[in-house]
């Protein structure tokens, strides 16, 4: 079995979560400080060979009338660079709409301080990413 990961992708910083070997649980993993794209090819070439990692699953940021804008354009572009640099890598796309949103309102819930939640919010946005990928999935 192999696990797979969520990102969260923004301009400054990108949320990452990975799955359980099963594919059942996502868990928020780190925030990862952009670079330069080859810097961040290598860098997630590494993290997919270090955590066995068979697919990505990249949050795609669509609008709220369900069209897509400028942001998924650059998500896409983001995800082809990450497909030519690390071989045999799948990479799916699954809706994010809302879900810093809701990681934000999780964290409240949890009564975490505003700067910590600054440092997590990515992190979380990413695990909801992917586990709606994985509920999809177990739905089949």
């Amino acid at each position: 079995m192999s696990k797979k990961t969520g990102l969260d992708i923004g301009d400054v910083r990108i949320g990452v979560a990975v799955s359980d070997l099963l594919g059942l649980i996502a868990n928020p993993r780190e925030t990862y400080t952009r670079q330069t794209p080859k810097k961040d090819a290598e860098y997630f070439k590494s993290f997919v060979e270090r955590e066995g990692i068979d697919e990505m699953v990249l949050g795609l940021p669509v609008n709220m009338d369900g069209t897509s804008g400028e942001r998924v354009k650059i998500v896409r572009a983001y995800g082809d660079m990450l497909q030519e640099n690390i071989p045999g890598i799948k990479i799916s796309y699954m809706d994010e709409r809302l879900t810093t949103v809701q990681a934000e309102r999780s964290l409240i819930a949890s009564d975490m301080r505003r700067d910590k939640r600054k440092q997590v919010i990515d992190q979380v946005a990413a695990c909801i990413i992917l586990q709606s990928h994985l509920d999809k999935l177990s739905r089949r």
